[in-house]
């Protein structure tokens, strides 16, 4: 399984969001994470290591 992820990516997390998508996009990259649902456009800012153990799947675009 590979965790790689890049400005844009999308990543499919272990736990949904609560509108019940579980797909978000890559917005920021740095100590934290910030990402985007792609089903409502909510932004949550994970720190990284806690954002590389959420991730389930990295879809490159």
């Amino acid at each position: 399984m590979s965790k790689e992820f890049q400005l844009g990516s999308i990543v499919e997390m272990k736990k949904p969001h609560p509108c019940g998508n579980n797909e978000f996009k890559v917005t920021r990259l740095g100590a934290d994470i910030k990402i985007k649902c792609t089903a409502c456009d909510r932004t949550i800012m994970l720190p990284r290591p806690e954002f590389i153990k959420r991730i389930k799947h990295v879809k490159q675009f």
